[in-house]
């Protein structure tokens, strides 16, 4: 489901069926979207606004309210809190924390009213709906990368992501599936690893430039868990003449990752469709409002971190490498442009002449 990508907001069966399902929406409904942070641009310029979007076609007399919680887990919490008070009928959630998340997962499910968990699971038996991609497979499609791109004995760079992200891990488990045996092997080695707390650029900024110090710039890839990382390593190994010369992975696409990957100095970002994971969210939560089921939006049933099943929409992805990596992108993703990536230093580049 949610596999024919388009450069509309939603593929036009996607559309039918939500409209649907949207009838019994009125003006009395407000739902709540919850955003863990806006350290990475495509909370508010991507999901937010394709979320927004969505509703307003498929649901226009439903109000959404959007808060962001700046990376801060209490401030989420008290922004959930506040959502229930005004009269939220269903939270749409990107928790920071997958753990101490599930507090406004049962919160809600109190006054019964139903969670989302959006990007990144809450691990709570109140947790109504899941919808992501396979973050298994993009860790593994990172590191496949930087391996491919990288020859035997050379020494390898781990910029994972935030410890408190359920993602994180798991992306890391991916990558992980596929050095460890090179690892073990002395195919490649293990130079310096490194969590980035709040996926924070600045701090991934700082665990490379240690990384650099510590093995004297003899680094020959940087396997990063997303595009923030990888730009922070790219700045870092700017200064030392390295950029351009490792292969870098990232995860999101965003235009300065596409920038960098025209410029040859980011190689590689794995790219979800975000406006399809909105869609899929904003069907979920008009059923919810309707009272209606939403079985058929589902194709799998998870568990989380609690052993609750969890209903899941699963949603393609696609590893980008270079230039027609970013064609790729701009083709599919409806936020991106041609124009928006052809600026600045990448406008000289052949790809946009």
């Amino acid at each position: 489901m949610f596999s024919k990508l388009s450069k509309g907001l939603l593929a036009g069966s996607v559309a039918t069926s939500a409209l649907l399902a949207a009838g019994a929406a009125t003006a009395e409904n407000m739902v709540a979207l919850l955003l863990p942070e806006n350290v990475n641009p495509r909370w508010e310029q991507q999901d937010a606004a394709a979320f927004l979007q969505t509703m307003k076609e498929i649901a226009p007399d439903v109000t959404v309210e959007v808060f962001n919680a700046n990376n801060d887990t209490a401030t989420q919490q008290r922004q959930a809190e506040q959502a229930l008070t005004q009269g939220a009928k269903v939270l749409v959630v990107i928790p920071i924390d997958g753990e101490s998340s599930a507090i406004i997962a049962d919160t809600a499910a109190e006054e019964s009213v139903p969670t989302l968990a959006y990007d990144r699971m809450i691990n709570s038996e109140n947790t109504s709906f899941w919808i992501q991609a396979d973050m298994f497979a993009t860790g593994a499609a990172q590191a496949q990368h930087v391996v491919d791109n990288t020859k035997s004995g050379d020494t390898l760079v781990l910029l994972k992501g935030s410890p408190t992200d359920p993602n994180a891990g798991v992306i890391a488990a991916g990558q992980i599936s596929v050095l460890q045996p090179l690892f073990d092997s002395g195919e490649r080695k293990m130079g310096y690893e490194n969590w980035t707390p709040g996926w924070d650029p600045a701090i991934a900024r700082r665990s490379m430039d240690q990384a650099l110090t510590q093995l004297d710039n003899n680094v020959q890839g940087v396997v990063s868990s997303n595009d923030g990382n990888a730009g922070a390593a790219i700045a870092a190994m700017e200064e030392q003449g390295m950029a351009g010369t490792v292969p870098v992975s990232g995860l999101d696409c965003t235009v300065q990752a596409q920038q960098l990957m025209l410029l040859g100095k980011q190689t590689q970002c794995g790219w979800r469709p975000l406006h399809e994971m909105a869609a899929a969210a904003a069907q979920v939560t008009v059923r919810l409002l309707n009272g209606e089921e939403y079985a058929d939006l589902a194709t799998e049933t998870v568990q989380n971190g609690v052993g609750a099943d969890v209903a899941f929409v699963p949603v393609t992805s696609y590893s980008a490498v270079g230039a027609e990596g970013v064609a790729y992108v701009i083709d599919n993703d409806p936020s991106i442009t041609k124009d928006m990536v052809c600026q600045g230093e990448a406008a000289s580049t052949a790809f946009c002449q």
